[in-house]
């Protein structure tokens, strides 16, 4: 496989989490439900993989207890956190701030050994903490800042960090297969639906809103994962980095489309400094 053809595979990940957002405002379902069900479809959809190339079935899912421990704190932990915040946030607004995880995984990545933070870092990292305090200061200026609404937003901003620093801890274990990610998947499927079971009410979604939740777990819950190891791997890792900061453009841009938010200027604004932020976070990557 070329580089070229790597980081195309990458970059469609990054188009298949855009439309994550207006899927799941589409369904609507229970947020474990949704992870179960998704997450299910994804597992199955990495079992088929091994089935056609007549591999064994379970071999790449012999991963050491702290793989397992990390794979299921990010998936388990982010998407639960994400389909909640949603559920209970508007989802434009919620969106966005879960979407401050470029952003942390710059700031987590300075914290590593042999790096440091320079003052881009920390200047970026204000700002995007300036687009948060707008966006929930428009809420409250409004007069809608429910307990729900509050509930909503931190688990958007618990979203972000549980998926930044998974993907700096994933770095300590490059060795492990990317047909991992299928066990990891099962594993979140299991968890989730036994949450739904204990604390959720059944899911009674129409024919549309079932589409929409198949196709999270076909799209931006199932394939992207696996495209983006892919292209992480053997793709161009700087161009891929670049642009993973349009994902919060687009994923907004088709929440606004489907009628999920009203555009403003606030809105505009806070979107502006969360993704400048992560740009300016990011400069010494992206200019080198």
């Amino acid at each position: 496989m070329t580089v070229r053809t790597a980081t195309l595979m990458g970059l469609g990940a990054i188009a298949l989490w855009a439309s994550l957002a207006v899927l799941t405002s589409i369904a609507q379902p229970p947020p474990f439900f949704g992870c179960a069900v998704a997450f299910a479809i994804a597992a199955a959809l990495g079992l088929l993989k091994r089935v056609v190339r007549r591999e064994p079935l379970f071999a790449a899912w012999r991963q050491r207890p702290q793989v397992w421990a990390l794979g299921l704190y990010g998936l388990f932990g982010y998407h639960a956190c994400y389909f909640a915040a949603l559920s209970l946030a508007p989802p434009v607004e919620a969106n966005l701030l879960n979407y401050l995880w470029p952003l942390l995984i710059v700031m987590f990545s300075g914290l590593l050994p042999g790096e440091r933070l320079r003052w881009f870092h920390l200047a970026g990292a204000a700002a995007g903490l300036a687009g948060c305090i707008l966006i929930v200061g428009a809420g409250a200026g409004a007069g809608d800042m429910t307990p729900a609404r509050i509930a909503g937003y931190a688990c958007a901003a618990g979203a972000a960090v549980i998926w930044s620093s998974y993907s700096v801890l994933s770095r300590r274990f490059g060795d492990v297969p990317t047909d991992a990610v299928a066990g990891f998947c099962a594993g979140t499927a299991a968890l989730a639906a036994l949450c739904h079971v204990l604390f959720e009410a059944p899911y009674a979604g129409s024919t549309v809103q079932w589409a929409a939740l198949a196709s999270m777990g076909i799209g931006p819950v199932g394939l992207a994962f696996f495209v983006w190891d892919v292209g992480m791997k053997k793709g161009d890792i700087k161009a891929l980095g670049a642009a993973s900061y349009l994902t919060p453009l687009l994923s907004t841009g088709l929440l606004l489309l489907a009628g999920a938010g009203t555009a403003s200027a606030a809105l505009g604004l806070a979107c502006a400094l969360i993704v400048g932020g992560a740009l300016l976070a990011s400069k010494d990557v992206l200019f080198r």
